[in-house]
C-alpha cells in the first residue's frame, strides 16, 4: 500500500527564497491587467484624479439613499440607477489596455457613455408615458434606437470590465431571441419592462448588493483584516507549515466579508504567500494554498460574501437558515485545505513561525471591538429586525464608529501601526472604492436580466430543462455535470454577488425542475459560480496567487483546484443527498455526517498528497481517495465502506512506521 518510507532529511530541505522572489505590487498589478479586465482601468492624475474620486463616492452615497429611502417606481429607480452605473463604467474602463493614456477620454468613448445613459435617463423621466404607451412604444423608431444604443452600450462595457464569457452567452441568446421572436417585441420585453434589464438581478443588485459592498470598504479600512491575520497567527503559526495554515484561516475570515476571490488573494496574499515561501512551501504552492482560501471565503458563513443575505431573497427562506445550512459544507472545504497543507509540511519536514515573532492572544483581546460592525449585521438580519439594506446601512455606520475608536486606541497606546486609521481620506476611499466594485457587479447583473428577458420571450427555459434531462437520459448525476460546465463558465471573472445571481437566474431552475431541492440546487451553482475563480483556464484568484509568488500562473491554478477539491464534491453530494445542507434530517444523523465526512476529507487529503507518515504508492494513493469519497458521500453502507478503508491505511501506516523506528 505504500513504498518503502524514505524520509527526507531536512537539511535537503530548499533554502528560504530571497525577498526578491516574492511579487511587488507592480507584479500583480501587470498580472491582473494581463488576465483580468475588471484591472485594466483608466488612468486619472491630478485634478481629474480628485474629480473622478469624489464622483465616486457621490455615485455611493445616491446609491446608499436609493436603496434606504427612495420610494420612485422601479422603472425609475433602475434606470436611473442603470445610467449612472454606465457612466461611471465608461470612465473607468478604457476599451483596451493599449488604449491607456493618462487624463484621457477618447470621443467614441463619451460618445458611448453619453448616447448610451441618454437611453435609460429618458426612460426615467418619462416612465409614466412609456408605461401607458405598452408595446406601441417600439412603433417609434426613435425609441427603437434608443433602447438598441443603450443594450449595445451596455454590452460593450461589460467587454470591457466583465469578459468575454458572460458576452458570448448573451450574445448567442439574443440572436436565437431575435430570431425566434419579432424584433419590437425582443426590444420591448428586454429594455422597456422589468423582464429584461431590470429583472430581478438589477433590482437585488441596485436593493442589496451595492449597500453590502460599501459595507465590506469600510469593514476593510477598520483594520478588521490585519485582526484576522493576527489571530490565524496566535493561533497556528508556530505549527508545522504554520504560515500555510493561517493562510487558510486568515483567509477564510478576511474572504467571507471581502466579496472578492481576488481581491482577498491580493490583501492576505502579500501577508501570507511571502512568509509561506520563506517556510520552504514551492511558490506555486503557496500561492494556490492563498488562492483557494480566499475564495473559500466566499462561501464561508455567516456573510459569504454578501451571498448569504441574497440567496435569503431568491430562496424566500430566513437568512439564519442560509447562513446555518452552509456551514457543514464550508467547514468540510477549509479542512481539506488544512489537511492537504498539514501533509504537505510534514512531507517537507517544514517548522512553524518561531514563538517570538508571534502575537499573543492575550494582546489581540482588546481588539475584538473589530467584530462588532460583522457582529451588529448578522444580528439585525438574523433576528429580522431591520431589512437587510437597512441592516446593512446601520454595520456601516458601526464600522465608522469603530474605525473612529481604533484611532483614539492606536494614539493612545502608541502603535506602531497606524496604517488602518479611519481618517477623512480613507472615508472617502471607501466610498469611492464601493462605487468602484459596484460597476462590475451592476453590469454583470444587467447582463443576467438580459438572459432571463432572451429565456422569458422565448420560452427557452423548459426547452433547455428538456435538453438536458434528454441528454443526461434524466439520470440527476449527469444533469449535475452539464450544469457545473455552465457554472464554471459563466462565472469566470465575475464577482461573488453577482455571480450568485447569475447562476439563480439561469442555473438553478434547471436543477429545480428535474428534481433537486431548491436549497441544494442555489448552494450547487452558487459554489460552481465561486469555484471558477480557481479553475483554469480564467483563474483570477490563483493568478493574482502566482503574481505575489512569482510562480507560473497555470501551475498555481491547478495547485488550487488540487486544494479546492472538496469544492467540487461537496456540492454533488448535498444535491444527491441534501442532509449533508440540513435538509430534512435530524441531530443524530448530522452528527454522524460530520464525524465521518471529516474523516472522508482527511482520506481525500492523503490520496492527493500522496504521503501520510511516508510516501503512499499509487495503489494506496486511490485507496485513500476511493475511501474519503465513500465518507464524503451519507449513506450507512458507504461510511462502513470508507471507514474499513481509510482506517486500514492509517493502521498500516502506523504498523510500518513503528517498525521502522524499532528498526533504527
Amino acid at each position: 500500500m505504500a513504498d518503502k518510507d524514505k524520509r527526507p532529511d531536512p537539511s535537503a530541505n530548499p533554502a528560504p527564497e530571497p525577498e526578491e522572489a516574492v511579487g511587488s505590487a507592480a507584479d500583480v498589478e501587470a498580472v491582473m491587467k494581463k488576465y483580468d479586465r475588471e484591472s485594466n482601468t483608466r488612468i486619472w492624475e491630478g485634478a481629474p484624479r480628485q474629480v473622478m474620486r469624489f464622483l465616486a463616492a457621490a455615485f455611493s452615497l445616491y446609491c446608499m439613499w436609493e436603496t434606504l429611502f427612495s420610494t420612485l417606481m422601479p422603472e425609475v429607480r433602475l434606470n436611473i440607477f442603470l445610467g449612472c452605473v454606465l457612466i461611471m463604467g465608461y470612465l473607468t474602463y478604457p476599451v483596451s489596455k493599449q488604449h491607456v493614456r493618462v487624463n484621457t477620454l477618447p470621443w467614441y468613448d463619451v460618445l458611448l457613455m453619453l448616447a448610451g445613459s441618454f437611453g435609460f435617463f429618458w426612460f426615467a423621466a418619462h416612465a409614466q408615458s412609456i408605461i401607458r404607451l405598452a408595446t406601441t412604444v417600439t412603433s417609434d423608431p426613435k425609441m427603437v434606437a434608443m433602447a438598441v444604443v443603450s443594450i449595445l452600450s451596455y454590452m460593450e462595457l461589460c467587454r470591457r470590465c466583465v469578459g468575454i464569457p458572460i458576452l458570448c452567452v448573451v450574445g448567442s441568446l439574443m440572436a436565437y431571441t431575435f430570431y425566434n421572436v419579432r424584433f419590437g417585441k425582443v426590444i420591448y420585453d428586454l429594455f422597456y419592462t422589468t423582464t429584461g434589464m431590470m429583472n430581478t438581478p438589477i433590482n437585488v443588485c441596485a436593493k442589496y448588493i451595492v449597500v453590502f459592498i460599501i459595507f465590506g470598504a469600510f469593514l476593510e479600512r477598520t483594520g478588521i483584516s490585519q485582526f484576522f491575520i493576527n489571530l490565524a497567527n496566535a493561533l497556528v503559526g508556530r505549527y508545522s507549515g504554520g504560515p500555510a495554515k493561517v493562510a487558510v484561516i486568515s483567509s477564510a475570515l478576511c474572504g467571507m466579508v471581502s466579496g472578492s476571490s481576488v481581491g482577498n488573494t491580493v490583501t492576505t496574499g502579500s501577508v501570507t504567500i511571502p512568509m509561506m515561501k520563506k517556510t520552504g512551501y514551492r511558490a506555486e504552492f503557496a500561492g494556490a494554498v492563498e488562492a483557494a482560501a480566499s475564495t473559500g471565503g466566499q462561501i464561508m458563513p455567516p456573510v459569504m460574501g454578501a451571498a448569504a443575505f441574497l440567496m435569503a431573497e431568491y430562496m424566500g427562506i430566513p437568512y439564519s437558515q442560509v447562513a446555518l445550512r452552509a456551514i457543514l459544507p464550508a467547514v468540510l472545504y477549509f479542512t481539506g485545505i488544512f489537511i492537504v497543507v498539514h501533509l504537505e509540511a510534514r512531507r517537507l519536514h517544514l517548522s512553524g513561525i518561531p514563538a517570538e515573532e508571534l502575537p499573543r492572544i492575550g494582546a489581540l483581546l482588546p481588539k475584538l471591538y473589530l467584530l462588532t460592525p460583522l457582529i451588529v449585521l448578522v444580528w439585525l438580519v438574523s433576528t429580522n429586525t431591520r431589512t437587510m439594506q437597512f441592516s446593512a446601512a446601520i454595520a456601516i455606520l458601526v464600522a465608522i464608529g469603530v474605525g473612529l475608536v481604533n484611532n483614539v486606541v492606536t494614539k493612545v497606546t502608541r502603535s506602531a501601526d497606524d496604517s488602518d486609521n479611519l481618517t477623512p481620506s480613507k472615508f472617502i476611499d471607501a466610498l469611492e472604492a464601493g462605487a468602484k466594485s459596484s460597476l462590475t457587479v451592476a453590469v454583470a447583473c444587467a447582463m443576467a436580466g438580459l438572459v432571463a428577458g432572451c429565456v422569458t420571450s422565448t420560452g427557452l427555459a423548459s426547452k433547455l430543462i428538456s435538453a438536458i434531462v434528454a441528454v443526461s437520459g434524466g439520470r440527476v448525476l449527469i444533469a449535475l455535470f452539464f450544469t457545473m460546465l455552465c457554472c464554471i463558465v459563466l462565472g469566470m471573472g465575475v464577482p461573488t454577488t453577482a455571480n450568485y445571481c447569475i447562476m439563480a437566474s439561469t442555473c438553478a431552475p434547471i436543477l429545480i425542475a428535474i428534481g433537486v431541492p431548491t436549497v441544494a440546487a442555489h448552494f450547487f451553482v452558487f459554489y460552481f459560480g465561486i469555484v471558477a475563480d480557481i479553475t483554469p483556464p480564467v483563474a483570477l484568484a490563483a493568478y493574482a496567487g502566482s503574481a505575489i509568488a512569482k510562480a507560473p500562473p497555470m501551475k498555481t491554478a491547478f495547485n488550487a483546484t488540487k486544494l479546492a477539491i472538496a469544492a467540487f464534491i461537496v456540492p454533488y453530494m448535498f444535491a444527491l443527498n441534501p442532509a449533508m445542507i440540513l435538509v430534512d434530517t435530524g441531530f443524530a444523523e448530522v452528527l454522524l455526517i460530520s464525524v465521518t465526512s471529516m474523516v472522508g476529507m482527511f482520506g481525500l487529503g492523503m490520496g492527493l498528497e500522496g504521503y501520510y507518515r511516508g510516501k503512499l504508492s499509487v495503489f494506496g494513493r486511490l485507496l485513500a481517495l476511493a475511501g474519503g469519497l465513500c465518507l464524503i458521500y451519507p449513506g450507512t453502507l458507504t461510511d462502513i465502506v470508507g471507514t474499513f478503508v481509510v482506517g486500514a491505511i492509517i493502521f498500516i501506516r502506523l504498523i510500518r512506521e513503528r517498525r521502522a523506528s524499532a528498526a533504527a
